[in-house]
């Protein structure tokens, strides 16, 4: 299960140029967000529905609730006691909570990396920082609804999850899919008729495991040092992660 994820900041000519999206204008490129949890902001990358600052259907960037609802949900979000924040690639099709958000509104999800935690022992854990080799970003397959209650809307999504490589194996039960740059106007494309074939686990060899700073099971920390970007003489508080 991935529970935590992490972005570095990423320059709006390399979000342009690897998405076609089209940058919200006198707006600054979202800032680095190292320790992304459930329930907390993130950027979203998807077709632009109306009323948005670019033309419909053209890409464009947008901040999202972390933890999917579905358009049919008609109660108050704190009577919602299903988790929604990953989805099961070989589900979303049929799954009630995603398969409607699988039709029409998958998305992108701009990220570094992601935290996985080893257990260790009774009830501790080792988290480790999970990012591509040659350093760079890449894009999470996800899907996003927008809810409306009580004359509020939110949007919202999830990362759609795949088995584990040989690498992870062992240390979680899945991993994000993440999706090769070509292939991210056919996952955002709602006419392309097998998106589900673009959901494969990145090979081995082209990711990274390091040991991440134990501060990070704590949601209120962030910082570069916590994927390992950085070193810290002081930690923080520490709290076990999910």
């Amino acid at each position: 299960m991935t529970a935590r994820f992490f972005r570095r900041e990423i320059p709006w000519d390399e979000l342009t140029a690897r998405t076609g999206l089209v940058p919200p204008p006198g707006i600054d490129p979202p800032e680095a967000q190292y320790n992304i949890a459930p329930t907390q902001i993130a950027s979203i990358i998807r077709p632009a529905p109306d009323g948005e600052y670019t033309p419909r259907h053209s890409v464009q960037i947008a901040p999202a609730v972390w933890g999917l609802v579905p358009v049919w949900w008609n109660k108050p979000l704190s009577e919602k006691k299903f988790t929604s924040f990953s989805a099961r690639a070989e589900t979303i099709d049929v799954s009630r909570t995603f398969s409607g958000a699988f039709r029409q509104g998958r998305c992108l999800v701009p990220a570094s990396g992601f935290y996985v935690w080893r257990q260790a022992g009774g009830a501790r854990s080792t988290p480790y920082a999970v990012t591509p080799r040659d350093g760079g970003w890449v894009c999470f397959a996800g899907l996003w609804s927008r809810w409306m209650y009580d004359g509020s809307e939110i949007d919202t999504f999830a990362i759609v999850t795949v088995e584990p490589n040989a690498v992870l194996t062992g240390l979680s039960s899945s991993m994000p899919a993440i999706l090769e740059p070509a292939h991210y106007s056919r996952w955002l494309d709602v006419m392309d008729r097998d998106p589900l074939s673009l959901l494969t686990p990145l090979p081995s060899d082209r990711i990274e495991v390091k040991p991440a700073h134990p501060s990070v099971g704590n949601v209120r920390n962030q910082g570069p040092e916590l994927p390992g970007d950085e070193p810290d003489e002081e930690p923080d508080e520490e709290e076990e992660a999910p």
